[in-house]
């Protein structure tokens, strides 16, 4: 699942006629990169939650044939925050789960950031997750400059509670966007109710429930015209590079 319903407030007024998704960064829109890695990594079953100007999304992308990829859109009207929209999309990434496979693990990746993370290690990391018994994986990242103190704490590739850690702060890193998650963590929110992630991971990590990675590849929050700017300049300078 890509997320693709934020209003984008920061990055007005670009958003206020596109929706984030489709603002463009080298050449292509930003969710079109992650269409076309996920893609590459074999992964082709996608399913796009929208909400503003969502008919644009859709416009634009089509049924994904054109990316070799099978598109799905989950049509919240009104966006639901994280947990709310993955709860609303249940039917169509898992259409199994109304015959009670909670067992299953689906990736959600937001639509507004850059990276070059190996999407193809996913499956195997699903499987783990599923031996272990955890509702969650978290892919996370250094902290940036607009997130100085980080969101969780990684203690040997597991997500651990902050009171468990004497020094939390030496171990704290951003989450990515990008996670595995098991529909058992959204069980208990009412479809097309609205329901931030955070709390839901936070309860599953006090748990044990809850792995991760720290992924020290490119990634870019790209939640303002700033960095937005910056991060087209860096994948043009980089396509225009000489190749030796």
């Amino acid at each position: 699942m890509i997320l693709a319903a934020g209003r984008g407030e920061r990055m007005r007024p670009l958003t206020d006629h596109t929706p984030k998704p489709l603002l463009q960064a080298g050449g292509k829109p930003l969710i079109v990169w992650h269409i076309e890695r996920l893609v590459c990594s074999g992964i082709n079953d996608l399913v796009i939650n929208h909400a503003h100007l969502g008919v644009q999304i859709e416009q634009a992308l089509g049924n994904g044939s054109r990316f070799g990829a099978t598109i799905r859109y989950s049509n919240e009207g009104t966006a639901l925050e994280t947990a709310g929209g993955i709860a609303f999309a249940l039917p169509l990434l898992l259409p199994s789960h109304a015959c009670g496979r909670d067992g299953d693990v689906f990736a959600v990746v937001n639509g507004d950031i850059w990276c070059d993370y190996d999407f193809a290690q996913l499956p195997a990391l699903a499987g783990t997750m599923q031996q272990r018994g955890d509702l969650a994986h978290l892919v996370l990242v250094d902290n940036p400059g607009h997130n100085p103190k980080g969101d969780f704490v990684l203690q040997d590739n597991r997500v651990v509670p902050e009171s468990r850690i004497p020094n939390p702060e030496s171990c704290t890193l951003t989450f990515s966007g990008i996670g595995l998650y098991r529909p058992a963590l959204f069980a208990g929110i009412p479809r097309g109710s609205k329901a931030p992630l955070a709390p839901l991971l936070r309860e599953q990590i006090a748990q044990g429930k809850v792995s991760g990675e720290h992924y020290r590849g490119i990634w870019v929050d790209v939640g303002t015209p700033q960095r937005l700017d910056e991060l087209d300049k860096q994948l043009l300078t980089s396509q225009n590079a000489p190749h030796v």
